[in-house]
């Protein structure tokens, strides 16, 4: 993979701090918008990465650049990926990963069309620790009640009380908490066990964006509730409840450190199969696999795995009267 980023804020440099780690992955030029040039100037010494500009466009011309990482604020996902796609470069975009499902549609369409590498940077996805979750969840009878609680106190909640308009709580640029920390938990319950059969949204609005909110997912055969904060902290956990055990994560879920199994018959076991610190190098090694191996099957399968959260955010979205990004 040649990649080449957009984008100059925390979550590119979280992607910076660890990429070097991953061989296949050449970091070949990294964008963001003009008054960032100090910034940039200094990652691309201290990562080596061959070009810098401030202007999209010329990013997108660049012929030694394959794949576009975008790491922009949510509402600009869209707009971004789509010139990125039209240009014949692959995409890893952001969670989440459109502002609305009409946008995803759009642009997983030409990908599709295009035999595009497209997929949404969700950690959740592809640690380890996720995958032996599943493997455990048989183990542990009729699943009852699912709880999963991501609450992290927002530096700029303050502000935003102050009568500032912040990216984070701005409806016009997809923020809240919905979009951003309570997504993690949608991702996770989607991923293990599918669609929920009803979606209930109460949040706690504030000039028209969610602060907090608990989300309700009724699965039938079991209840689930995804709480997302970020006007309050709290200890984060998810409990996954089943007849005969049950599992507990200690942290956010966009983490995944370790979990807990608990049977009736067996004394606790603590899992822990990551191979790496950083939550995000299992997906970009992934990445860079899907994207060598040109897996479209695999692109198929987790761009449906996204439209299926994105439908859950349109219903949460709906029970709650919230109106995000383009739709504002």
């Amino acid at each position: 993979m040649k990649l080449g980023i957009v984008g100059s804020g925390m979550i590119v440099e979280d992607v910076l701090s660890f990429i070097e780690d991953i061989p296949a992955i050449r970091l070949q030029a990294i964008c963001a918008r003009a008054g960032h040039e100090e910034k940039l100037a200094q990652w691309q010494v201290q990562y080596q990465i061959a070009h810098v500009y401030i202007e999209y466009d010329q990013l997108l011309a660049d012929q030694q650049v394959d794949t576009i990482y975008i790491g922009l604020p949510n509402h600009l996902h869209y707009s971004y990926a789509k010139q990125a796609l039209e240009q014949g470069k692959h995409v890893i975009c952001e969670k989440p990963f459109t502002s609305n499902l009409q946008e995803l549609l759009e642009l997983k369409d030409i990908a599709l069309r295009q035999h595009l590498v497209l997929v949404e940077a969700i950690s959740n996805q592809y640690l380890k620790n996720t995958i032996a979750i599943k493997e455990q969840l048989k183990t542990l009878g009729d699943i009852k009640i699912v709880q999963c609680n991501y609450s992290q106190f927002s530096s700029r909640y303050s502000r935003f009380k102050a009568g500032e308009m912040l990216p984070a709580f701005n409806p016009a640029m997809s923020g809240g908490a919905l979009m951003d920390i309570n997504l993690y938990n949608i991702h996770l319950v989607v991923g293990l066990f599918g669609v929920p059969n009803a979606v209930h949204y109460h949040a706690n609005i504030e000039r028209g964006i969610d602060t907090s909110g608990i989300l309700l997912l009724d699965y039938d055969h079991f209840k689930c509730v995804c709480i997302g904060s970020k006007d309050t902290n709290a200890p984060n956990q998810t409990h996954i409840q089943g007849d005969q055990g049950y599992i507990t994560i200690e942290g956010s879920t966009n983490m995944m450190d370790h979990f807990d199994y608990v049977s009736h018959s067996k004394p606790a076991v603590r899992v822990d199969v990551k191979d790496h610190p950083h939550r995000m190098y299992d997906e970009f090694v992934e990445f860079e696999r899907i994207i060598q191996q040109q897996d479209l099957l695999k692109v198929s399968e987790m761009l449906d795995h996204s439209e299926k959260v994105m439908n859950v955010i349109e219903q949460a979205k709906s029970s709650a009267g919230l109106v995000f990004g383009a739709d504002v």
